[in-house]
């Protein structure tokens, strides 16, 4: 599954829940609330799954549930299990704080110490409790990298660079 430049991953449809229809989405969005709403049109990768249009939405303990026009039965929601919703990158609001990105403008930028030598490739954030950057580095290996201003004191979008100051063993593990 390849997600296009021109959008972003906001959910992934898990199994079906209930036999009226509804799915558990694994929500990966800081809005759900907003982005979730009834009428709300989300595209899919696959695309030939989508568009799909929510018909509702309500939390069942902490999981995200959601109904698709066109979807009434438990069977027809299997049929989407695994698809990414995604919304264009255009109809993202603009963030207030210039300390804050969205994954997926940190995703592709080149990682940099801070005395200016080539690290690696942001190819990835996580979200573990923690802020993650995945770095690529030669030869195949990954590193995470918390995303911390005293690791990471800049991110230059116009650059395309992260520079990271690691604490001494963080390189080697």
């Amino acid at each position: 599954m390849n997600t296009p430049p021109d959008t972003v991953v906001v959910g992934r449809i898990g199994r079906p829940h209930g036999v009226r229809g509804e799915a558990t989405v694994e929500v990966r969005t800081d809005d759900p609330d907003d982005r979730f709403v009834p009428g709300a049109v989300l595209l899919t990768d696959p695309a030939a799954r989508g568009p799909l249009t929510v018909a509702g939405a309500r939390w069942h303990r902490e999981v995200l549930l959601l109904a698709f026009e066109g979807y009434s039965s438990r069977e027809d929601v299997e049929t989407l299990r695994d698809t990414l919703l995604e919304v264009p990158v255009a109809d993202l609001p603009e963030l207030e704080d210039p300390e804050s990105f969205y994954d997926h403008q940190l995703v592709g930028l080149a990682v940099r110490l801070a005395d200016g030598s080539p690290l690696g490739t942001v190819t990835a954030v996580r979200h573990e409790g923690a802020d993650l950057l995945v770095v690529a580095r030669d030869g195949g290996r990954e590193l995470l990298v918390p995303f911390v201003t005293a690791i990471v004191p800049t991110v230059d979008l116009a650059a395309g660079v992260v520079v990271v100051d690691p604490p001494e063993g963080l390189l080697d593990l």
